[in-house]
C-alpha cells in the first residue's frame, strides 16, 4: 500500500485500471504508486481531481492536462495507448458501479477536491488549434525544415529529411508550368512556396499564412484564403500540404479560387466510418470548424462541387511518424522552450494541446481509427 495522497488515491485507482496498472501514478506529495519504469501520470494540483470528479473520463483528464494540473513523464505514447483502453468510449464517461462513484467522492472529501466544477481552459473554446498556434510555437514543432505536414519516410532519417522528400516529391507531380499559378494553403513558414519560386520561374506563387511577418522571395503573401466579391484572382493549382487543413470545410471556396481544369494537391485527415468522434479532437482541434469526415464523405463532397479525383494516397504512417518527429522537436530541450510542453513561451495552454494532439493523433493513425489522404483532383 503507498503512503500519502497516493496512498488515499490507490484503492480507486485499482478499480479503475485494473490490479495490475500498466502506468504510474504520482501525486503532488511526492506519493506514488504503479509498477517502476511505467509512464507516469502526474497530479499537480487536486483541481485535476475535482475535474475527474465532474468529468470522470477524457474531458476532465485532458481540460487537467491542458490546465497544466495532470502530467505524462516517461513513454507518453505508451501512457495513453494505456489510458485510451480504460476509455474506450469517447465522449462516453468512464464505467463506474455505485460503490466506484461512492469511494470517489469519499476520496475527494479526504483530499479537499470536493468543490464546485473549474472552468475549462481558454483553449477549449478557441478557434481550432492553427488559428490559436503563435508563430514560435510551430517553429520549433516542424524543426530545420519548417516544412511540410507529411514527411515521405521511405529513404529518410530525419524529420527534415522527410519534410524535403516531400516537398521535392509534390513538386515533380504538380510541374506547374511557366506562367501558371499556385495557391498553397496552411503554408505555416512557406516551405513549398519558396521551392516553387525558386525552381519554377515564370510561376506565380501564392502562400497563405499567419506566420510571416514578410513574404520570401517570389511569394505574394495571403493571411487568408482569397477570393471572394472583391477579389477576382483564379489559380491554375491549389496546394495544401497539412494534414489540419480543413478541405472539406473549403470545398466550395476552392472552387471558386480555380480556374476550369485547374488542379488541387490536397491531404485530408479522415476517420474510419466506426470511430467514435473523441471531444479533445472537436473541442481543441478544429474548433467551431468540428470534426473530420470518412474518406467516403470527403470524396462524395468533393465530386458534389465539380472537383473530379484524379489519384488517391493514403500516407497514414507517414503522418504518424512525422507526428512523432514534430513531437520530439516539441519535447527536446534543445528548442529553448523552458520545459516539455512549452512552458516558458507565449501560448503555453496551446503547446500543452499540441502535446497531445501529436500523441494521441500518432497513436490513432498506427491503430488505423484516422488515416491521412492526398488527393489530386481537377476542376471539371
Amino acid at each position: 500500500m503507498a503512503d500519502g495522497i497516493v496512498g488515499r488515491l490507490e484503492p480507486l485507482l485499482l478499480r479503475l485500471l485494473g490490479p495490475e496498472p500498466p502506468v504510474r501514478v504520482r501525486a503532488w506529495d511526492g506519493s506514488e504508486t504503479g509498477p517502476p519504469g511505467a509512464p507516469a501520470f502526474v497530479i499537480r494540483d487536486r483541481r485535476a481531481l475535482r475535474r475527474l470528479l465532474w468529468k470522470p473520463g477524457e474531458v476532465g483528464l485532458v481540460r487537467a492536462f491542458v490546465a497544466g494540473e495532470l502530467d505524462i513523464e516517461g513513454d507518453v505514447y505508451a501512457a495513453l495507448g494505456a489510458l485510451q483502453r480504460v476509455l474506450r468510449r469517447g465522449d462516453e464517461p468512464i464505467a463506474l458501479s455505485a460503490d466506484d462513484k461512492r469511494e470517489i467522492v469519499r476520496t475527494a472529501v479526504m483530499l479537499g477536491a470536493v468543490g464546485p466544477e473549474p472552468k475549462a481552459p481558454p483553449e477549449e473554446a478557441g478557434d481550432g488549434l492553427m488559428a490559436e498556434t503563435p508563430a514560435a510555437l510551430y517553429a520549433m514543432m516542424t524543426g530545420d525544415g519548417h516544412g511540410t505536414g507529411v514527411g515521405r519516410w521511405a529513404e529518410a532519417e530525419s524529420l527534415k529529411a522527410a519534410q524535403e522528400a516531400d516537398a521535392r516529391d509534390m513538386l515533380a507531380r504538380l510541374a506547374p508550368k511557366p506562367g501558371e499559378s499556385v495557391l498553397e494553403l496552411n503554408a505555416g513558414f512557406a516551405a513549398f512556396s519558396r521551392l516553387l519560386a525558386a525552381e519554377c520561374p515564370g510561376v506565380s506563387v501564392t502562400a497563405v499564412s499567419p506566420f510571416l511577418a514578410e513574404a520570401p522571395p517570389g511569394v505574394t503573401l495571403e493571411t487568408d484564403l482569397p477570393g471572394g466579391a472583391f477579389d477576382d484572382r483564379r489559380f491554375d493549382a491549389v496546394v495544401s500540404t497539412a494534414g489540419t487543413t480543413q478541405i472539406h470545410r473549403l470545398a466550395e471556396r476552392l472552387v471558386g479560387v480555380l480556374r476550369p481544369g485547374g488542379r488541387l494537391l490536397a491531404r485530408q485527415t479522415v476517420h474510419r466510418p466506426d470511430a467514435l468522434p473523441r471531444p479533445f479532437t472537436s473541442d481543441y482541434v478544429y474548433g467551431k470548424e468540428g470534426d473530420t469526415p470518412t474518406l467516403g464523405e470527403f470524396l462524395t463532397l468533393l465530386d458534389a462541387v465539380g472537383l473530379e479525383v484524379r489519384g488517391l494516397t493514403a500516407l497514414r504512417e507517414d503522418y504518424a511518424r512525422t507526428l512523432r518527429g514534430w513531437a520530439r522537436e516539441l519535447a527536446s530541450p534543445d528548442t529553448g522552450a523552458g520545459g516539455p510542453f512549452g512552458e516558458g513561451i507565449a501560448g503555453e495552454g496551446v503547446a500543452r494541446v499540441w502535446s497531445l494532439h501529436l500523441a494521441t493523433t500518432a497513436l490513432a493513425c498506427e491503430n488505423g481509427r484516422i488515416g491521412v489522404y492526398e488527393v489530386e483532383a481537377v476542376l471539371r
